[in-house]
């Protein structure tokens, strides 16, 4: 179903729980440039400068709340922080986690070569999305947002910095030997509703690793982490 510019944008509010003062900035951060190649008759704008913008604030956003969380940690150790949750992967992941590829305008050729999934298109997306709110509301409001989309990742890094994070363990580990980030998907769900089961299985570079269940989202994804890293463990060191 073709959804109108209007359509889009209350989705997004939907999706996030956040009015954007300015629509006009938002539907411009759901607008792939090839949408805009395909339709140099409208006037319309594509979303590049917006994730430009949304690029730097994500960045001091998950500074400062990473600096808040950890008062001792120097430099270094903020920065391998935030590069573990501020990265491709990582935001596209969370731009997932709110269908935003169902939200974005794109071109033909975008659209029939999987561009709704692909994850540098929705990377760049997520941080127009974040530019636009910034630009139109302010960084009270982005900051907002970020707690609420980065909230679990921002939770992950804290318990991997104490050594209790697969997630963390096995993002560092999958960029350092294999130079590519894990993706997660959920295989199967069973059981019923308050006794579900959610299966969960690990792939990096599309090659199959690790794959566990959990009684959560969040707990089988990080036993299929754990499995995983016990499998790189066994390679030969990169």
């Amino acid at each position: 179903m073709k959804l109108t510019p209007q359509e889009r944008l209350e989705k997004l509010e939907a999706c996030l729980r956040q009015k954007f003062t300015n629509s006009q900035h938002a539907i411009a951060a759901l607008t792939h440039k090839s949408w805009c190649n395909e339709h140099r008759d409208e006037a319309s704008t594509d979303n590049e400068r917006l994730e430009f913008l949304g690029d730097a604030v994500v960045d001091l956003a998950i500074g400062q709340r990473l600096m808040e969380r950890f008062p001792q940690a120097n430099e270094g150790e903020l920065s391998k922080l935030r590069a573990l949750i501020v990265n491709e992967e990582g935001l596209a992941r969370v731009a997932r986690g709110i269908n935003l590829g169902e939200l974005l305008q794109l071109g033909r050729g975008e659209e029939l070569t999987g561009g709704r999934d692909k994850s540098s298109l929705l990377a760049d997306a997520l941080e127009a999305v974040i530019g636009a709110l910034y630009l139109g509301d302010g960084m009270a409001a982005a900051l907002t947002m970020i707690d609420t989309l980065f909230g679990d990742a921002l939770d992950g890094v804290a318990d991997g910095r104490q050594g209790r994070d697969n997630k963390s363990l096995l993002q560092e580990a999958a960029q350092s030997r294999l130079k590519a980030s894990p993706r997660y998907k959920v295989i199967s769900e069973s059981g019923p509703e308050h006794e579900k089961v959610f299966e969960v299985e690990v792939t990096i570079s599309g090659e199959a690793f690790g794959r566990s269940s959990g009684r959560s989202k969040k707990e089988a994804e990080q036993s299929a982490a754990g499995a995983t890293l016990e499998m790189l463990e066994q390679r030969a060191p990169a």
